[in-house]
């Protein structure tokens, strides 16, 4: 019988089975081979990464883990590169996705109070070291052989220097289902209350097998969230029901935090304080190879990229699901033009750029975003445009025009005589239009 061949990963790990994967990363279990542990490599794709912005969030994602070792918080180990990946060796947990479990239907009340302790527990861990997950869900919560939960994928996590001078966090991102309302407010928030807003969503689901706010139309399911509209099934106790109500409160300032929570009755009830972790195996530290370093330093000065949506972008750029109104009146905007294409960006950059020239604009670049500054002093100031390049997928593009100063009526002019009819080769609709360029590629 033949000997299957196995792949050994820079000398030091042999790859096993895939366990799951992304649009930039795959997982694998694997083995150290000096120590023989199972671990889990997660291989991301440098370039896709790279293209596409994302090393900034692989950059958070390593300062994250290195600062929450905790025993209900995977563990990251040691990361790598070659010159097309990046790989990340984490515990590997056993039991998978505690949504697997729910997917079969409601816990035990029992079950889902430890299950319960052990994300709050591991939640508040992260907030003591100002660390905020952003996506607490089922799908990133992960059993071990022993039951026990381990949070997992702090893609999404922010750090507290991330807070803006008035102490808040202002990134749209997370599930939707799962989200604070605060959070789709746009205005900023508390990370931390966020994050508890989101357990609770996570305890109500493994108690009643199902979501509390679950709704075919978006725009309903987050009047819903905003006004903290939901109903417990008949067998939730009766002190649940009122943690309930104190967790997806929709206001911030009067939601319980995680010190009162700890004082409740039915929370308490066999609840065990678990303490930090030790250190990494081998008593080394979390090891970034320089491979790695030169990858982050690369993005430093790689060229123009757009902006990644995730589900809130996409939903928040949509016509008719604008959800301001929800949460404020009166709320004045920028005047914006919006459109989709399926150009590349580097083709989108490159129009933009002969309409500046055309019209004797400045044109500056940074990240995701072209601005163009005029040259032509106007009523309020010289007119600049900003367009902003997102992507929905790496065929499908999304680009908010919106007027950075100057006068408003200057820049409809603009916008109708020249922007518009200058783009028509590339755009695929703008919105509000009925009228469609060329058919996208599928999404």
């Amino acid at each position: 019988m033949e000997k299957k061949e196995t792949t050994i990963l820079m000398q030091k790990y042999e790859l096993g089975r895939m366990l799951g994967q992304g649009t930039f990363a795959k997982v694998y279990r694997a083995r150290n081979l000096r120590s023989g542990q199972n671990i889990a490599i997660k291989i991301i794709d440098k370039q896709k990464v790279l293209s596409v912005g994302l090393i900034d969030q692989i950059k958070r994602e390593i300062s994250v883990m290195r600062l929450v070792r905790h025993p209900n918080v995977v563990q990251l180990y040691e990361v790598m590169a070659s010159k097309t990946k990046i790989y990340f060796a984490m515990e590997y947990v056993k039991g998978g996705e505690l949504f697997n479990k729910v997917a079969k239907g409601k816990l035990k009340e029992d079950v889902a109070r430890k299950y319960f302790q052990q994300l709050i527990g591991a939640v508040d861990f992260c907030h003591s070291r100002g660390v905020y997950h952003r996506d607490i869900k089922p799908e990133n919560l992960l059993l071990d052989e022993n039951g026990d939960l381990k949070v997992s994928d702090f893609g999404l996590s922010a750090l507290c220097e991330s807070r803006r001078q008035d102490g808040l966090l202002h990134t749209t991102c997370g599930t939707p289902a799962y989200v604070a309302p605060e959070v789709i407010n746009r205005k900023g928030y508390d990370g931390a209350k966020a994050d508890i807003w989101s357990c609770g969503v996570v305890l109500f689901v493994l108690l009643a097998g199902f979501l509390p706010f679950q709704e075919a139309n978006l725009m309903e399911m987050y009047r819903k969230i905003s006004k903290g509209e939901f109903r417990c099934p008949h067998w939730f106790p009766p002190d649940v029901r009122k943690l309930l109500s104190k967790i997806l409160n929709p206001n911030p300032s009067t939601r319980i935090d995680v010190a009162k929570l700890k004082e409740n009755t039915w929370f308490k009830k066999g609840f065990k304080t678990i303490e930090a972790i030790h250190p990494p195996p081998d008593g080394t530290k979390i090891s970034v190879s320089d491979d790695v370093q030169a990858a982050f330093a690369a993005s430093e000065t790689s060229p123009m990229r757009p902006t990644c949506l995730n589900a809130f972008h996409i939903i928040s750029h949509s016509p008719g699901f604008d959800l301001s109104g929800l949460f404020e009146e009166g709320r004045s905007q920028r005047p914006e033009a919006r459109f989709t294409t399926t150009k590349p960006a580097s083709m989108i950059v490159s129009k933009l750029e002969e309409i500046a020239e055309l019209e004797r604009f400045k044109v500056m670049k940074k990240g995701g975003k072209v601005t163009l500054q005029g040259s032509k002093e106007g009523r309020k100031g010289q007119l600049a445009i900003d367009a902003e390049i997102f992507e929905v997928t790496p065929s499908f593009f999304v680009v908010e025009v919106n007027k950075a100063a100057g006068d408003t009526f200057e820049y409809k002019n603009f916008c109708n005589q020249d922007l518009k009819p200058s783009l028509k080769d590339i755009v695929w609709k703008w919105q509000g239009s009925e009228q469609q360029q060329q058919q996208p590629q599928s999404l």
